[in-house]
């Protein structure tokens, strides 16, 4: 098991779940589905890639020095930290009442035209009517719902990956 576990291994799975993740939003819920996605959705995915870059370079260079090791996974920690930070709110936002819902507003591609980005980073965080719309379920859990187990996942995987820098290390 060990040596199954190593740490380009675990960095090439998360490499791979990041891709199968991207995969399944763009080809099947965006190209198959037709949902567009919205703005929490955006972000969810871009932390995600963050991760998934992450690993990539972790992967391919495999440092031995420990700082660079730690470095990378910080990296692709902060990456599906952010994913599952921004899932969260995307759950919550869908289980408010109607009348505290959020009103829609102008999109995300204005908001990146018009206004500074951490206005924009802003803006997303509070949600829109958009975001509470459930349009898709499988197995009765909403799209933000399985991102959630799914990013919550990839931290467990980051977490055996820390756990391996360190006793490597030890």
């Amino acid at each position: 098991m060990q040596r199954i576990l190593t740490y380009r291994t675990l960095n090439l799975l998360l490499v791979f779940f990041s891709v199968v993740g991207m995969a399944f939003a763009v080809f099947y819920l965006q190209m198959y589905k037709g949902l567009e996605p919205c703005p929490l959705c955006i972000f969810q995915r871009v932390g995600l890639m963050v991760m998934g870059a992450f690993a990539f370079i972790s992967a391919v260079f495999n440092p031995k020095k420990l700082v660079a090791r730690l470095i990378l996974w910080i990296g692709s920690m902060a990456g599906i930290v952010w994913s599952v930070g921004v899932a969260a709110r995307h759950v919550w936002i869908q289980n408010l009442p109607p009348d505290q819902v959020p009103a829609c507003g102008p999109g995300l591609d204005y908001w990146l035209e018009a206004l500074p980005m951490k206005q924009v980073i802003d803006q997303v965080l509070a949600g829109s009517g958009e975001c509470a719309e459930i349009s898709w379920k499988f197995l009765g859990l909403t799209i933000p719902e399985q991102g959630l187990i799914f990013f919550s996942a990839l931290i467990l995987i980051n977490l055996v990956l820390f756990w391996r820098i360190v006793k490597q290390r030890a």
